[in-house]
């Protein structure tokens, strides 16, 4: 029914998780960002901004073509309405779920993701950016701390919710980027719940598949370089 247009990464997971907590059929199609298969016309015609994931739902509820979605809030969401699962219908509590699912696509991810990348993979280590990005996700670890220690359960509330599968991803990598958990007992305690989901462990073991190497050639195509002269093509 879906293709799941994917790469093994904290974004990727998030929706392998979605799909496989929602027992929806799908269809792995690996996109091998290394290699720069993000590229390819195929996959920018249903992911313009040449970001993995990307779907393809080949049931729509409107019953019309196949209907493609990228950005991984935008499919969590398309995901939960069209199953009615995981996704509140009340209007607070959908309004308090989305609003989690868009700090954490504007700033738990994209935070984490720079300076994973000044920490862990910048070719010239920059003082200033690796301290600038640390602050930052340090700072947002303690306000989903804050906030898990006054729902006490998930990060929206008392249910687990598409917040929580947009937020866990990205949490898996503190030890690679030098956080313990120890210092946010609150998201100590919601990790190891989650940790322990059967769907979301199956989530997380899909698409294993053989990486390109790390070189030269895949710096430019998952950081920038390879983005910019695409543009300048067109």
């Amino acid at each position: 029914m879906i293709d799941l247009h994917y790469a093994p990464t904290p974004n990727g997971w998030k929706i392998s998780i979605m799909l496989e907590e929602l027992g929806l059929p799908y269809n792995v199609i690996p996109v091998n960002i290394r290699a720069g298969e993000q590229f390819w016309p195929e996959f920018l015609a249903i992911s313009p901004n040449n970001r993995i994931p990307a779907i393809v739902d080949h049931a729509p509820d409107d019953g019309g073509e196949p209907f493609s979605v990228f950005e991984t809030g935008a499919i969590l969401i398309y995901l939960a309405d069209k199953t009615g699962r995981f996704l509140p219908e009340e209007m607070r509590a959908r309004s308090r779920v989305i609003q989690w699912v868009m700090w954490q696509m504007s700033g738990l991810g994209p935070m984490l993701g720079q300076h994973g990348h000044f920490a862990l993979y910048a070719p010239e280590k920059i003082p200033y950016a690796i301290t600038r990005y640390r602050d930052e996700a340090a700072r947002l670890y303690h306000v989903l701390d804050v906030q898990l220690g006054k729902t006490g359960a998930y990060v929206a509330g008392d249910e687990y919710t598409i917040a929580d599968i947009a937020c866990f991803p990205w949490t898996m990598t503190h030890k690679a980027q030098g956080f313990t958990l120890d210092d946010y007992p609150k998201v100590k305690r919601w990790y190891a719940t989650l940790r322990a989901r059967p769907k979301l462990q199956a989530g997380l073991a899909i698409g294993k598949f053989v990486k390109e190497p790390f070189d030269e050639e895949a710096r430019r195509n998952m950081f920038g370089p390879r983005a910019r002269e695409m543009a300048e093509r067109k």
